[in-house]
């Protein structure tokens, strides 16, 4: 299994029903959806990838059972993997997305690799 193609198609719903313009590209051997050319939450096996503001992640982090996630071993500051039990219901799911959509406007672009 790449990704959990159901979790995806709800992070798809939430969006859609926010009426959030986003784009969806295939990242971390998951899905990622960009918002503002700005990976704003996706999925990765069966974990929501939650783009955060990193001054809030290690609280959630202790309160969530949530991890940060690690690219290459070292975490990506901002980024937690919330695991499929705390977005199991769809009020969860959507307060995740939520938060995520509420730091995006701060968050940094990342720099573009020159081809």
């Amino acid at each position: 299994m790449a990704y959990d193609e159901h979790l995806a198609y709800r992070i798809k719903h939430v969006l859609e029903v926010q009426k959030v313009f986003f784009e969806e590209k295939k990242m971390f051997g998951g899905l990622c959806f960009m918002v503002d050319d700005k990976l704003c939450v996706g999925v990765m096996k069966d974990a929501l990838i939650a783009r955060i503001d990193p001054r809030h992640s290690e609280e959630l982090m202790a309160q969530k059972a949530c991890t940060p996630l690690d690219k290459s071993g070292r975490s990506m500051k901002g980024f937690v993997l919330v695991p499929p039990i705390e977005v199991d219901m769809d009020t969860d799911l959507e307060t995740w997305v939520q938060r995520c959509l509420e730091f995006n406007p701060e968050a940094r672009r990342s720099k573009r690799k020159k081809q």
